[in-house]
């Protein structure tokens, strides 16, 4: 699955292209994905243009004057920028033409995806509001609602000023469960998938293991410093591409060679020397080395 870095390599490269642009039109090729694409989402902001490409948690976020769409890639999904005469291809389900032949397209093999509509993005993070009077269909209605029940949920950004040692100190007190599956639940911090919080568990020498509530304050200290860090350093690289992923030019990341222990079981630590270990928590397969991670 994308995680945070690949999405934030996606709006990087989509925004500086389309910000500004008119959408001339929206088309479904097929609307069964995780959930169903609304048909009044063609025509939602058709001939509005776009004010934003932004991005929250895993969520790339197009803002129009007149609401947000929200997408999401799910597992397998895949957002391009291509050529005008690129044929429709298997798994294609969307598609936004904008003006300038600029033509953004979504593929999605195994449909996890999502495209949905949110009417008003700033109350998205505290509560579900609707007007029905800027609601032109009832799919409309229902794709804004789930839109706002799933960012209102969403943790504190691992960019935001906020964000840091103590944050996750105290969100983790009497907290039972284990780090690692921890941070992927996004309460603490959102956009920490499993590949992450390997490598950023390791740098900051933290057994995935460990019981959340048992860690100390310095200990957080230094995750947070390596969850920045991380994330960083594969926003540099493009990212990971391990199955799908690929950047809106179609260019894969490369940050997947720099792994110091995600998906390197059986190998030599380079900090200890010991061997790294995979375990299976919360049914997700974790990557560290037990000789240096306590």
């Amino acid at each position: 699955m994308p995680e945070l870095p690949e999405v934030e390599v996606l709006r990087r490269g989509l925004n500086p292209v389309l910000k500004g642009r008119r959408l001339k039109r929206m088309q479904v090729f097929n609307a069964a994905l995780r959930w169903p694409v609304s048909a009044a989402l063609e025509k939602a902001c058709q001939g509005q243009p776009l004010l934003e490409v932004s991005r929250r948690s895993k969520y790339l976020l197009f803002r129009f004057s007149t609401g947000t769409m929200l997408v999401h890639l799910g597992m397998s999904g895949t957002v391009q920028l291509i050529g005008p005469d690129v044929p429709l291809q298997k798994h294609d389900h969307v598609q936004w033409e904008f003006e300038g032949a600029k033509i953004l397209r979504l593929n999605d093999p195994r449909r996890f995806g999502s495209v949905l509509w949110l009417h008003d993005i700033e109350t998205a993070n505290w509560s579900v509001v609707e007007d029905p009077e800027r609601a032109q269909s009832h799919g409309q209605m229902e794709s804004s609602g789930r839109a706002q029940s799933l960012l209102a949920r969403l943790g504190l950004e691992p960019f935001d000023l906020a964000f840091s040692g103590d944050h996750l100190y105290r969100k983790s007190r009497r907290r039972r469960l284990a780090v690692k599956p921890w941070l992927l639940s996004g309460e603490p911090v959102v956009g920490v998938g499993n590949i992450y919080a390997c490598e950023a568990l390791f740098r900051a020498a933290i057994d995935p293991r460990r019981s959340a509530g048992r860690i100390s304050l310095a200990r957080y200290q230094r995750l947070a410093r390596a969850i920045i860090e991380v994330l960083e350093e594969a926003i540099s690289a493009g990212g990971s591409t391990l199955r799908d992923f690929v950047g809106s030019d179609g260019e894969s990341g490369a940050f997947q060679h720099r792994y110091a222990v995600y998906a390197r079981d059986g190998k030599t630590c380079a900090r200890c020397g010991g061997t790294i270990k995979r375990l299976i928590q919360a049914q997700r397969s974790s990557f560290a080395c037990l000789g240096c991670q306590r």
